[in-house]
């Protein structure tokens, strides 16, 4: 079998060395210069990590020029038309879409465990009565490693991975009602088992003592469309942060806290509420002209949030998926004379429609939409990146344990440029001048 390889050459030595060609199931292919420091004593420079595969995985591809997502093999589309967000967390985890069977002991296992220890209750009352929900999950998330924290004895087994990756999946949606709940000063709701995942999740939410909650199959649809859609997306910032955290073998609940503070940074996590603030910004819809006459003039430093993506440069499939759960929602609501969404839709008709937008491929995107269904449900701003790490919460567990069951896993370590100050004699303070 031939084996491929790319030549790098010191253009200041002649000296050269063959690298690797490894190539995956789809994608592009990676040259392996794992040994270019001892063959030629140097390293690669490459920041943000842009073009460098960080880990072999098997869970989710994609592939941003033809905007193609899969997660197992599965186009997303095929799932989120006829899975649940259970079926897809069981797919992401086992690496199987599971039988009749396997589904009901699973859903049987997430109901279990959806309850939270009472101390962690007691936890919440530390948090000041304005805090970020994002901080209580982080703090809770990582208080959880101080009541299932058996690490040491059991983390290289994989039943003890598995019971770790449940309880996450389970206690995900309470914790983040509960947050919810501590922020309008109302009473936590305990899980009710007779519910489905999202269901439940929705009555912890907004129900409220002696008013029993009216559900609505329509926002149960578009909300568990949307956790299906934010459940894992490769490598990115929070997933390679869960990655590097757990290398160093710290226990998973702590790698997951870990994985939420950096989805909670704007640049990550928080692209949805950002389109809800540029909505309420615009204000009104004969105020559309003029915004986007700014934007596309660049008169100013005005931006266009929930258009275009930085992975998806054709489209994003998931927008595709979404956009009609959202509208559904809408029109099920009647809100589509609502400001804010009227809005929205006129922006999203200008999009799909303008050259200017269709030229630069500025599709709305899945936050777009996410931003939109979250604000019909009647969540606040604050809430929208715990939303979105309830459901990324399956994908990071997932990838934490393809991470763990490898044979040489090895505690990441990066590389960097140094450009300080070079080596110098310390001087005492009573000679310097």
């Amino acid at each position: 079998m031939s084996r491929e390889t790319v030549t790098i050459t010191d253009n200041r030595t002649g000296k050269s060395m063959e690298c690797p060609i490894i190539k995956g199931t789809h994608g592009p292919p990676v040259i392996n210069c794992q040994s270019l420091y001892k063959e030629m004593g140097m390293f690669t420079f490459d920041p943000a990590y842009v073009t460098t595969a960080s880990c072999e995985s098997r869970i989710t591809f994609i592939d941003g020029e033809k905007g193609i997502l899969l997660y197992r093999g599965y186009p997303i589309e095929q799932l989120a038309e006829n899975s649940s967000y259970l079926e897809v967390c069981y797919l992401l985890l086992n690496g199987e879409l599971p039988t009749e069977e396997q589904m009901k002991s699973f859903q049987a296992s997430i109901c279990q465990h959806t309850m939270l220890h009472e101390g962690l209750l007691s936890f919440y009352k530390g948090f000041r009565h304005d805090a970020h929900p994002m901080a209580m999950l982080v703090g809770v998330v990582g208080a959880l490693s101080g009541y299932y924290s058996d690490l040491k004895t059991d983390i290289k087994s994989h039943e003890y991975r598995m019971g770790s990756a449940i309880r996450l999946i389970a206690k995900m949606p309470t914790i983040a009602a509960n947050s919810y709940k501590y922020l309008i000063g109302q009473p936590y709701v305990y899980p009710q088992t007779n519910l489905s995942y999202v269901a439940n999740f929705m009555n912890m939410m907004f129900s409220v003592p002696r008013e029993p909650y009216k559900f609505n199959e329509t926002a149960i649809k578009a909300l568990e469309i949307m956790l299906i859609l934010h459940a894992d997306h490769e490598q990115n910032a929070s997933t390679s942060t869960v990655r590097l955290a757990g290398s160093s073998q710290a226990h998973p609940y702590s790698c997951i806290a870990g994985g939420i503070a950096t989805l909670w940074g704007p640049a990550h996590g928080g692209a949805n509420e950002a389109v809800i603030r540029m909505l309420q910004e615009i204000g009104n819809v004969k105020n559309i002209p003029k915004y986007l006459k700014k934007f596309k003039d660049k008169s100013d430093p005005t931006r266009l949030m929930g258009f275009g993506h930085r992975v998806y440069k054709n489209y994003d499939p998931r927008a595709k998926i979404i956009r009609k759960s959202c509208h559904n929602l809408l029109h099920e609501l009647d809100a589509t004379k609502e400001p804010l969404f009227e809005i929205a839709l006129e922006l999203e008709r200008i999009a799909l429609s303008d050259d200017y937008f269709i030229k630069r491929k500025l599709y709305p995107n899945v936050d777009f939409y996410s931003g939109m269904i979250l604000s019909a449900l009647g969540i606040p701003l604050n809430m929208f990146t715990v939303m979105f790490a309830v459901a990324r919460s399956v994908g990071w567990i997932s990838q934490w344990m393809e991470m763990m069951e490898e044979e040489d896993l090895r505690i990441g370590r990066p590389r960097q440029l140094y450009l300080g100050a070079a080596q110098r004699d310390y001087v005492p303070m009573d000679q310097r001048t």
